[in-house]
């Protein structure tokens, strides 16, 4: 772990990574702060979401040069990030790929559509694709927290995308209809019950599912996606630079 001066739950390599990401974007650009320093107060915001105010204060410099070095910081790092079929192809063509969606929560709108009936508050949808064994593939752009999974689905052309790489994907109840290769639940019909069969078969593909529902904690352990102070137009940027570091670390 690094401190600046509090400490900070990243590992030393993840650190590495964004100072030369920072070296190889911005060259010999003459900056207050080094490129280590910069990419320290990134991660710092990212991890932990200080505020701009509390970053100026423990980096000693200014709030408004805090934001930027931020934020270009997040745009460089946000360039590296995979695309959906970038990410699918780099996976084990053998494989399949499990999908889910979490609602990064905001304060900052209340305008139509942010709000969230799963977790009762306004934010953004961000689909998750992972490995069978968890590992991160895929983050998408973030879309309003009233967006039914299988819509930001449809409209990341998630579904579309895999039948065409005819990979199967593992999907909860909110993905059935979806079509492709987009594999869900056996649900049951209105008064009657699931045989033992069925129920054995949802059974084994809710513990397969099981490390997606893993990443997304992983995920969430990036705290500006846990309660964004920030516009939802911003947390697209945040979803692709999280997802560089991830993907490569």
């Amino acid at each position: 772990m690094f401190s600046y001066p509090a400490a900070c739950d990243v590992a030393e390599e993840l650190l590495e990574l964004v100072t030369m990401v920072t070296v190889s974007c911005d060259g010999d650009r003459n900056c207050t702060l080094r490129p280590y320093d910069r990419a320290r107060c990134t991660l710092v915001y990212l991890r932990k979401h200080d505020t701009f105010e509390q970053l100026a204060a423990g980096f000693g410099t200014g709030v408004a040069t805090a934001w930027r070095y931020v934020n270009d910081t997040i745009e460089q790092l946000r360039s590296f990030a995979p695309s959906l079929t970038e990410a699918l192809t780099s996976h084990h063509p053998d494989g399949y790929v499990l999908l889910d969606g979490t609602v990064a929560e905001t304060d900052r709108v209340q305008a139509e559509g942010h709000f969230s009936g799963k977790v009762r508050r306004e934010g953004v949808n961000l689909q998750v694709i992972t490995a069978d064994d968890g590992r991160l593939l895929w983050l998408s752009p973030a879309l309003p927290g009233g967006t039914h999974d299988l819509k930001a689905a449809r409209e990341h052309d998630i579904v579309t995308t895999c039948a065409q790489l005819d990979l199967d994907v593992l999907a909860d109840k909110g993905y059935q209809g979806a079509g492709g290769t987009v594999i869900t639940p056996i649900k049951r019909r209105p008064k009657t019950e699931l045989s033992d069969k069925h129920k054995a078969s949802n059974k084994v593909h809710a513990a397969l599912r099981t490390p997606v529902e893993r990443t997304i904690s992983r995920i969430k352990q990036w705290r500006i996606l846990r309660h964004a102070r920030i516009s939802p137009n911003r947390l697209t940027s945040v979803a692709a630079a999280i997802l560089t570091l991830m993907v490569y670390t």
